[in-house]
């Protein structure tokens, strides 16, 4: 366990605010949330909001060939981020309904970005950690499917998220890297630990987060895949790696114009709210996820499973 160097990662907190000051660092949007005061458009938006969140569901793709990814090795990645199971907007129907959405992309790849149950305060269907993760037990992908854990899976319950998805047999990238593929096309698949898996003070956390030592693991040429949670690690990640892959910020969650990137949860506001993001020459894919955290609410952002192909 480590003190995270960066100065903050941002998240909605399902518990009452605490007292805002002057000059809050990065690390101090992790307040930050969305209120229903924010909901400038009153009850109707409110409530096609939470209709939004409950049953749109989007296949968002992305097709590219990133630096250092060869040209003719094809790849197909379905990634399902911040699950966050529970009613009134992701009860196990929705789950099942996540799922089956996802096997029938036929992606050669499935990968979890972490928070995988519902934390927020206004819940009305609680789906046990072995219910969702029952039902991530059926995807299929010819590669396999693989996890990370997010901070909600920390601050909550992290010993019976893992020994959920330790159930099932899915396996969790914390800080590991591993070589998947056959002849030519192989590759790295590597994922980190959370970056702000432990509350302990006011606006100070220590992550489970290990870049270098998961990267040391890569130790040939191939291509290498980054799963991480929140995508504020983003700067810190080199150009080795052809691809990063993120949740956490929920696409900013509720985006009114002129409001939203006040409350993306991310330490840098819009930069790495959404989308595909190049730096450098360095690309990372940042998904809204499919469930809601602080309100059961989507606004201008709806619920969607990404689908990349490479090459």
């Amino acid at each position: 366990m480590k003190t995270n160097s960066r100065a903050g990662l941002a998240e909605y907190l399902p518990k009452p605010e605490e007292p805002k000051t002057a000059g809050v660092s990065r690390r101090g949007f992790l307040t930050g949330g969305f209120g229903l005061a924010g909901l400038a458009g009153g009850g109707g938006s409110m409530a096609y909001a939470a209709v939004s969140a409950a049953h749109d569901l989007r296949i968002t793709p992305y097709r590219l060939t990133p630096p250092g990814w060869p040209a003719g090795q094809k790849l197909s990645i379905t990634v399902i981020a911040d699950l966050h199971a529970g009613g009134p907007n992701m009860g196990i129907d929705r789950v099942r309904q996540v799922v089956d959405a996802a096997n029938g992309l036929g992606s050669d790849l499935v990968v979890l970005l972490g928070d995988y149950f519902a934390t927020h305060w206004f819940v009305t269907e609680r789906v046990p950690h072995s219910a969702w993760a029952a039902e991530l037990a059926r995807l299929r992908a010819p590669l396999g499917v693989f996890a990370i854990y997010g901070n909600h899976d920390w601050w909550y319950d992290i010993a019976g998220v893992r020994a959920a998805l330790e159930a099932v047999r899915i396996p969790v990238m914390e800080n590991h890297s591993v070589l998947l593929g056959e002849g030519s096309n192989r590759f790295w698949l590597a994922g980190i630990g959370d970056q702000i898996a432990y509350r302990i003070g006011p606006n100070k956390f220590k992550g489970v987060d290990d870049l270098p030592g998961t990267l040391a693991r890569v130790n040939t040429n191939h291509p290498v895949i980054l799963l991480v949670h929140e995508p504020d690690i983003f700067i810190d990640v080199p150009g080795r790696v052809s691809l990063t892959l993120a949740g956490h910020t929920h696409g900013g969650q509720i985006r009114i114009p002129f409001l939203w990137e006040t409350w993306v949860p991310s330490g840098y506001g819009a930069r790495f709210a959404y989308g595909h993001i190049i730096e450098q020459n360095r690309h990372m894919i940042v998904s809204g996820g499919l469930g809601t955290s602080r309100v059961p609410m989507r606004l201008g952002v709806p619920p969607e499973i990404v689908r990349v192909e490479l090459g």
